[in-house]
């Protein structure tokens, strides 16, 4: 049965979904604030209205009334389909708990009021506050937005004369001009991709990731199946049952991010909408077979949602690098897609982009999309195709 669904987000990230619920047989309600916003080159219907003007939005499902709103891969989108979903009474989180997976104080506020395993943080206003924060720390610390995503502000201070410049770099990224010191934590960074189902989480997928390192720490690389030990993983699963319960995630997808200190599985933060970065739409249908924007659409339609894991197979995504520069020449696309094993090659840039230093994931110049039979043969064959493709800058 055709039915309207309101998808939040226009862009590349959201495209998948947008795609997919087409093939689907349901009609598209795309909501982008940018009128050029590859999205809507497919979607129905088209509303240009920032995802985050929630006023403006629901004026817009008041009058196209759609079946079931939804969407992926960004964080601050979650408050105004909690709001759609309110209002017309649709699946979704409600308000109250978009709040707090999508601001990082209060998850952590929250988090720690149920006793699940996160870092020592401080919550500060103004600089005033983060000096007085700061004095908690004798070593390295973290310095994040409150409200921001893609890595987007955070900053490892391992001198105090950093601090300053600390601050001022995550603040410029808070929309609510909150910021976050937090502990640093070591260890290896993993996600988890749940699905919850009237109270039971579902774990589908547990990544592991690959990071820049300080001070932005963006992420340049993922892989599943974890190639942690069993033990860990087991824990992992604990820790993130756990969280995305007690965040107040009742049905409907959740992303979780973790490190894994000598402690244990401590959280970095939970998203309540689908991994982004390709993990989701791409990672872990190729490993797992299991489409978890299909589970979102169902969900959003208020569908009966079947969750069957049907290959063990394994796969990776690396993100290009190249030195900073305007781009003049790319070379290799086409040999790197002939590659055995490779299944995606995508460039975000283009000849004539300028490429500076990546401080977010809006900064990666491209990447490739690998599936094998084992995470260390997806992982090398990433490399290898990156290491082929050669961007040539000025």
């Amino acid at each position: 049965m055709k039915k309207k669904i309101m998808i939040i987000g226009a862009g590349r990230l959201q495209l998948p979904a947008i795609i997919r619920a087409k093939e689907l047989g349901h009609e598209v309600i795309s909501v982008d604030m940018n009128p050029n916003a590859v999205g809507f080159r497919y979607a129905d219907v088209k509303c240009v209205v920032s995802t985050n003007d929630i006023e403006g939005v629901l004026k817009e499902a008041e009058k196209l009334k759609p079946d079931g709103v939804m969407t992926l891969a960004t964080d601050m989108p979650v408050r105004t389909v909690a709001a759609v979903a309110e209002k017309f009474n649709l699946n979704s989180i409600d308000k109250k708990t978009a709040i707090k997976v999508t601001d990082k104080s209060e998850m952590r506020k929250a988090l720690r009021g149920k006793n699940i395993p996160i870092p020592k943080f401080f919550i500060v206003n103004n600089y005033e506050e983060y000096k007085s924060a700061i004095k908690n720390f004798s070593g390295v610390f973290i310095v994040k937005p409150a409200d921001s995503s893609g890595s987007r502000g955070v900053f490892l201070v391992r001198e105090q004369r950093q601090a300053t410049e600390a601050y001022n770099y995550s603040f410029k990224f808070s929309q609510s001009g909150k910021v976050l010191v937090e502990e640093y934590m070591i260890g290896p960074e993993v996600s988890v991709e749940t699905f919850s189902i009237n109270g039971i989480v579902n774990v589908i997928a547990i990544t592991d990731k690959k990071i820049t390192g300080e001070p932005y720490f963006v992420e340049l690389g993922h892989s599943i199946p974890s190639s942690l030990d069993t033990g860990i993983i087991l824990e992992i699963n604990k820790v993130a049952k756990s969280a995305v319960g007690s965040i107040g995630i009742k049905n409907g997808p959740s992303h979780t991010e973790m490190i894994v200190t000598e402690e244990g599985p401590k959280i970095v933060e939970i998203g309540a909408r689908l991994g982004g970065d390709n993990i989701t739409t791409h990672l872990v249908p190729l490993s797992t077979g299991i489409n978890m924007i299909d589970l979102n659409i169902k969900y959003a339609l208020n569908e009966k949602i079947n969750i069957k894991r049907t290959l063990n197979k394994a796969s990776a995504i690396r993100y290009i690098s190249t030195d900073i520069g305007k781009i003049k020449q790319i070379r290799g696309i086409e040999e790197v897609k002939n590659i055995k094993g490779i299944k995606v090659v995508e460039m975000d840039k283009k000849i004539g982009d300028y490429i500076g230093e990546i401080k977010s994931s809006t900064d990666r110049v491209g990447y490739v999309i690998s599936q094998t039979d084992s995470v260390l043969e997806a992982n090398k064959i990433c490399e290898e195709a990156c290491n082929k493709i050669e961007i040539i800058t000025t």
